[in-house]
């Protein structure tokens, strides 16, 4: 298999299951740490709305998606990677964090929470995955 196919391939892996791994925390976070009462979550309309009512702690399972379906996509992506590891790694943060950016205008709440979330959870876990992949950190 050429590298480049192995490459859009790796890509196309972490950003699906990446995605997942968000989808999957974000989903079962509220079962975790209860939504506060009156909040209302079913579309995005209304959570922009029950932002105000929630908590630190309605805060982390977001957070934790964030973070988490970033390192493991990346992480992924890195492994099955024929090259380039750095810029993957980078590429599937900067997918995540735009992701984010998104969510964050669509969405608004905490600013506190966005500047944290697009601070830490998208390009550093996208480093820390190359790290803990072995990745080549420096080819760029």
């Amino acid at each position: 298999m050429s590298p480049l196919v192995k490459n859009i391939i790796a890509v196309v892996a972490g950003v699906i299951v990446g995605s997942m791994v968000n989808s999957g925390i974000v989903n079962i976070g509220p079962s975790i740490i209860p939504l506060p009462e009156g909040a209302d979550v079913s579309s995005m309309e209304s959570l922009a709305e029950s932002m105000h009512l929630f908590t630190f702690w309605n805060y982390v399972p977001p957070f934790l998606g964030h973070a988490l379906g970033t390192l493991i996509g990346a992480f992924l992506a890195v492994k099955l990677a024929a090259s380039h590891q750095k810029r993957i790694a980078l590429g599937i943060g900067v997918f995540f964090m735009i992701g984010g950016i998104v969510a964050a205008s669509m969405i608004g709440g905490s600013l506190i929470f966005i500047v944290v979330d697009l601070t830490f959870a998208y390009i550093p876990m996208a480093l820390l995955a190359l790290r803990l992949a072995g990745g080549d950190s420096t080819s760029a």
